[in-house]
């Protein structure tokens, strides 16, 4: 493992169309990469803030045939250095055209994920992610979510290789269920990434308590690139990207909504030292309720 890795946080405003989307994306990973940085990391929905079903179904497609997901791709390899798309709304297959016998007509499955692609500097995918949690819920403030409705969740943690470091991977809404994170860090992972698009409500309210007890709790580097602002399908993201270190200090952030960059040298050896101070992964108890 290296002594240190410098890291870049993208942070998007991202449209409801993929090639808008990558074209809002390249000059901010192409100055992260200008600058140094040994992994650039992006937002959850990096290739399409679509919320209208309506205007989605017909934009999804295999990552494959996504223009934004290959356009990263090449930059990964252009630039040659690693990139975590955050997530990308994509199809988990082409499914397949059947015809109907009482209609005649053609229809398609359609098996969406929201899924992370770690891409290495060749251009190649190191392993993928697909977001386990998530996001159904009815907030106070009228805004209503059933990620279900048109996503199908994972079913797997994730632990890769990359740049000589350990990484677990999140998305978003994961962040509020801590096993996930204790697992990750259990496995081996001293970094752990957070891709989001923090509606602004919970993200004024839980965006920085709920990643910094997640660092506190896994004794682990938090990395939270965000969406940030008002989308074209009229969501409002919270943005303020964020780095936070394995004793649960923020390290770097955006105080801001806006597309940027973040950027932040990761001293890798505070990951050992926070473990040894508190070697709470060791302390696992079993235990049953009664």
């Amino acid at each position: 493992m290296p002594d240190t890795l410098k890291i870049a946080l993208i942070q998007l405003t991202t449209p409801a169309d993929q090639a808008a989307a990558l074209a809002q994306a390249v000059p901010l990973i192409e100055r992260a990469a200008a600058e140094g940085a040994q992994l650039i990391l992006t937002p959850e929905c990096s290739n399409l803030m679509e919320i209208r079903k309506d205007q989605k179904g017909l934009k999804v497609t295999v990552a494959e045939k996504d223009v934004c997901v290959q356009g990263y791709r090449d930059l990964a390899r252009r630039l040659s250095v690693p990139i975590l798309m955050g997530s990308a709304i994509v199809m988990e297959n082409e499914g397949e055209l059947r015809s109907s016998s009482d209609s005649g007509s053609a229809t398609k499955d359609h098996h969406a994920v929201n899924r992370t692609l770690l891409i290495g500097p060749d251009g190649e995918l190191i392993d993928v992610y697909d977001k386990v949690h998530l996001f159904d819920v009815e907030l106070a403030n009228g805004e209503s979510y059933k990620e279900s409705n048109g996503i199908t969740g994972g079913t797997r943690a994730v632990v890769a290789d990359v740049a000589g470091v350990k990484l677990g991977m999140s998305i978003c809404y994961d962040v509020r269920f801590a096993y996930l994170f204790r697992m990750l860090a259990k496995a081996g992972a001293s970094v752990i990434t957070t891709p989001a698009a923090f509606t602004q409500p919970t993200g004024k309210a839980h965006w920085e308590v709920l990643l910094r007890a997640r660092a506190i709790e896994t004794g682990a580097f938090v990395l939270a690139p965000a969406q940030g602002g008002l989308h074209e399908d009229g969501r409002k993201t919270w943005g303020h990207s964020l780095v936070v270190g394995p004793w649960g200090e923020v390290i770097a952030s955006l105080d801001h909504d806006r597309p940027d960059v973040l950027f932040a040298t990761l001293d890798l050896s505070e990951v050992a030292k926070a473990r040894a101070a508190l070697p709470q992964l060791k302390h696992d108890r079993d235990i049953v309720l009664s």
